[in-house]
């Protein structure tokens, strides 16, 4: 089971932003208590932060798919629904924040560094927030949009001043061991480290990190033995220290040889940018290390090819992991290349200094464009495709099935200048408009003679005229329908009347309530005849 992973890839979701609400104040005494809906909680961000005590990317390993908590609903009275809380999600030193394609977001170096890897949602505007002069009494709110996702790749890249390269059972791990307070595991077999080691050294007044690189072999550059892995933790690095086996019994190998063949894979390795420098391996300050000279053999070679690397410009120094010879010196020696290349860092640092931003009083910068429109063609019909920050958010955050809601919508697109804009791309009336992109778009068709404003909003809650299909007739088709229906009831009393001249009825329409005249009076006059009789 692995317990070490250098590069995983995170599927981080920010949280939902909560809607708003749409809320009227009910109370006794007040019948205009006006709108009261509370606004939506934002959702939680997932951020990324640089933790001293982590050293792994494992957790993300076993659990790549992050999300954070969502915002709360707002509720009447004025309730604002709560925010959801950011994820914290720690990584080690080193941590390199790319894109699946490979393109660097974010290098996370210092402790305490943050990385915002999916910002959460918007929360909905309620009703309350909406008011305004001309709208006094929204019968809508906004709702809130769903938090950003996003697949991130995190590569653990070491970050030592120090880097010990050198074939495997070199004596790396026993070296590191010997001059840090690092325990790595040592056996007398190859490849017994599997990840890096770090150890901090100091030698004199100079506090360095040494970084335990796991054994090289020859195509590591192409990715043999998991080189590019290993040699990753070789970037940032400002010196790097061949330990080279003296007391190896390996056919075919020599120290010589050993470093030519190490030194060709680290001028073969492509430094990746987000290492902070672009030198390449091969030209960063070198030490060659003549290492485990206890064995007498292995003292007589070092002697032997002492000359040879020293006249490939190398500094070699001798040194016994077990007796601890030559250890002084090495530390040393390190600390005054890591020294070196820390001078020339701040003197990059003074000579690049910020340029300071300064703009004179009243200065304005120019109103940039909010959107853009964009002319396509779909089944050979014109298509006005809207592409923007605020327009491709306003249609999420709009609840289409209140009309309400659209109508405002329709003000904030007018009052942003889109339809001024169609109106400039020779859009027609019906033309198709779509804003957003694929995915998530909305499409409609265009009808620029809408009027706007809420001014004109006289509808109930909810609704909005300027929606309904509604003809106003005019004055002559008001006539027009007048006469007709008059025709109409001429000609049913017309028709009535010759069904009665042919028989279909006995008695005419006026006939037949006179009769029914004649018979209510006989009955309101027979009860006074019976009380007369009585006297």
């Amino acid at each position: 089971m692995a317990n070490f992973v250098d590069r995983v890839v995170v599927h981080a979701s920010g949280g939902s932003g909560g809607n708003g609400c749409v809320s009227v104040r009910r109370e006794k005494f007040k019948p205009l208590g006006g709108p009261d809906g509370g606004n939506g909680g934002h959702g939680g961000n997932v951020v990324l932060r640089v933790d001293g005590q982590s050293t792994t990317l494992l957790e993300y390993h076993h659990s790549p798919h992050r999300t954070a908590p969502k915002g709360d609903i707002g509720r009447g009275a004025l309730n604002h629904g709560r925010h959801g809380e950011d994820l914290i999600l720690s990584v080690p030193q080193g941590t390199v924040v790319k894109t699946k394609d490979g393109d660097i977001l974010a290098d996370l170096v210092r402790e305490g560094d943050e990385f915002i890897a999916a910002r959460g949602g918007i929360g909905g505007m309620g009703n309350a927030a909406l008011a305004s002069v001309k709208r006094k009494a929204p019968g809508f709110a906004l709702l809130g949009i769903e938090g950003e996702t996003r697949d991130i790749v995190l590569e653990l890249k070491s970050i030592a001043d120090v880097a010990l390269v050198g074939y495997p059972s070199a004596g790396k791990s026993s070296l590191i061991a010997a001059i840090s307070a690092a325990r790595p595991k040592i056996a007398d077999y190859p490849f017994t480290t599997l990840v890096p080691n770090l150890g901090v050294v100091e030698a004199g007044s100079t506090r360095f990190t040494v970084a335990d690189v796991p054994g090289l072999i020859e195509g590591a550059s192409d990715g043999k033995g998991l080189g590019h892995r290993f040699l990753r933790h070789v970037e940032r690095c400002a010196a790097i220290v061949h330990v080279i086996d003296c007391a190896t019994l390996e056919p075919r190998r020599d120290p010589v040889s050993d470093f030519e063949t190490i030194n060709g894979e680290l001028s073969r390795y492509e430094v990746d940018p987000s290492a902070g420098t672009s030198t390449p391996l091969v030209e960063r300050p070198h030490i060659a290390v003549l290492n485990k000279i206890d064995v007498p053999e292995a003292r007589e070679l070092a002697d032997f090819v002492r000359e040879d690397l020293e006249e490939r410009g190398m500094r070699v120094i001798e040194v016994s992991t077990a007796s601890h010879e030559g250890l002084k010196e090495l530390t040393f020696a390190m600390a005054e290349l890591v020294e070196e290349s820390r001078a020339k860092q701040e003197e990059v640092a003074v000579e690049e200094p910020q340029p300071a931003v300064v703009r004179p009083r009243g200065h304005r910068r120019k109103k940039e464009t909010e959107f853009i429109i964009r002319h396509e063609e779909r089944n050979l019909e014109p298509l006005f495709r809207v592409l923007g920050e605020k327009p491709e958010r306003w249609i999420k955050q709009t609840d289409f099935s209140n009309d309400e809601a659209v109508g405002y919508l329709a003000d904030r697109l007018a009052k942003l200048g889109v339809e001024d804009e169609l109106f400039k791309q020779g859009a027609k009336p019906g033309d198709a408009v779509v804003i957003g992109n694929e995915a998530d778009a909305v499409i409609f068709d265009w009808e620029p003679t809408m009027l706007s404003g809420a001014e004109n909003l006289t509808s109930p809650r909810g609704t909005d005229v300027r929606l309904e299909e509604l003809i106003r007739p005019t004055r002559a088709e008001k006539r027009e329908d007048y006469q007709q229906r008059k025709d109409a009831r001429a000609a049913a009393r017309d028709e009535l009347e010759a069904e009665r001249l042919a028989g279909k009825w006995t008695e005419s329409v006026e006939e037949r309530r006179e009769r029914k005249a004649r018979e209510a009076a006989a009955e309101t006059s027979e009860p006074q005849g019976d009380e007369s009789d009585h006297e």
